[in-house]
């Protein structure tokens, strides 16, 4: 199959990850996806192909006869979405020889606009992937799926030498869980590659630093009436909360390697609120500040409004891979080359995110990250092109060539 034919079967299988569920995966329909998988991986006649009872797939391709030696290489994407806009039927919508201009997506009202997306000028005469607008496409990372089992069906037809290649597929992803159940020994791979970037040559090995923050604020409710003095609005300390942190240190004002504060979910009444955050940053300094900060917070109001009225729990969910990236920075020179063979501009930037790879870096598998060719991911904006995630296949192969010599 190709890029595309792939990318179609996938992206209709929804597999929304759940961050209120407590089991793993956190959705049972991340396992229709994987056992689709799981047998294409043996069609392909990869060895080892098990799937476990949490939904981490693992494959071998065995190294050509010759070449059992050389370092062991892997490839890994994950399975699920977010759950935004993934609530119903996926349709995607394929466009022929793109025009660089706006474009509807279906009847939903949505456009995919040159004005908010200038890349797409760009993107002129190539055939572009979408959604119909209501829903995520799903190439995230699905098309990281797609390019790496191309890649494997490559290697096979094309007789083309490699060493010993590990592949896997995670669930979770998105919800910050992906690797914390990845079996490393299993996997067998000195190094890997996580597929799972945008535009096709980027090549990321610093991400932030991440934390989830929840402040639980406990209110004091009574009649309005005679509520003076003795009213506490939770939902007004809740703003108070969020008044006391930088206006612009959003994801909206910044940018590369500047950090941030995301309220991402407020609920609410005069008795009881909630308001959650992520934080992130690069640099690690930065980051325990930003987290001293809200610590601050939630002392001082509880001194402003009474103890017990503000409660934080801060979650630390992954780290900056760079601090091991840059022991072994072949990996990034060698996916530079990669690109540079390819055609592609190596764009070496920072994640403004996570990934995978950052979890597994510390657990003992170097894992940066790769670009498979997509753009704006988690909304109903959401596009790639065929052209795209065919550059990323090749820059793959470029690297298991680069790797057998």
């Amino acid at each position: 199959m190709s890029n595309l034919e792939r990318l179609l079967r996938y992206t209709v299988i929804r597999t929304p990850s759940d961050d209120s569920a407590d089991t793993v995966p956190s959705s049972k329909v991340q396992f229709d996806l994987a056992k689709v998988l799981e047998q294409e991986m043996k069609d392909l006649g990869l060895t080892d192909v098990e799937l476990d009872d949490k939904c981490y797939l693992y494959g071998k391709l065995p190294a050509t006869p010759g070449y059992e030696d050389h370092t062991r290489l892997g490839f890994i994407a994950h399975m699920d979405t977010v759950s935004d806009y993934c609530d119903h039927e996926i349709r995607p919508m394929v466009t022929e020889n793109y025009d660089g201009g706006d474009l509807p997506l279906g009847d939903s009202g949505n456009v995919l606009s040159v004005s908010m997306f200038p890349h797409l000028k760009s993107l002129k005469g190539r055939t572009l992937v979408t959604s119909d607008g209501t829903t995520i496409l799903g190439a995230d990372d699905k098309a990281g799926i797609a390019e790496i089992l191309t890649m494997v069906e490559r290697l096979i037809n094309e007789n083309i030498p490699h060493g010993p290649l590990s592949i896997a597929f995670t669930p979770d992803e998105e919800i910050g869980l992906g690797a914390h159940n990845f079996d490393v020994e299993k996997f067998g791979a000195k190094y890997a590659y996580t597929l799972d970037g945008d535009t096709e040559g980027e090549i990321q090995y610093e991400n932030f630093n991440a934390a989830k923050a929840v402040f639980e604020i406990t209110g004091v409710s009574v009649h309005p009436g005679s509520s003076k003095n003795t009213m506490i609005n939770a939902s007004l300390v809740g703003m108070e909360i969020n008044s006391l942190l930088p206006g612009c240190e959003t994801p909206r004002g910044t940018e590369d390697y500047e950090g941030f504060y995301h309220l991402d979910g407020f609920t609410g009444d005069v008795a009881n609120a909630t308001a959650s955050y992520i934080i992130r940053d690069h640099n690690a300094t930065a980051f325990e500040a930003r987290k001293n900060t809200l610590r601050l917070i939630e002392k001082d109001l509880n001194e402003k409004w009474g103890a017990g009225t503000v409660k934080l729990t801060i979650t630390d969910q992954y780290r900056n891979m760079a601090e091991i990236i840059e022991g072994c920075m072949q990996l990034i020179e060698n996916a530079k080359t990669a690109a540079e063979k390819v055609g592609i501009e190596p764009l070496v930037r920072p994640i403004r995110g996570g990934t995978d790879g950052a979890t597994l870096s510390f657990m003992g598998l170097p894992c940066p990250n790769l670009g498979t060719g997509g753009h704006a991911y988690h909304g109903p904006l959401e596009h790639i092109t065929v052209e795209g995630m065919d550059l990323a296949t090749e820059m793959a192969l470029e690297l298991v060539k680069i790797n057998t010599i």
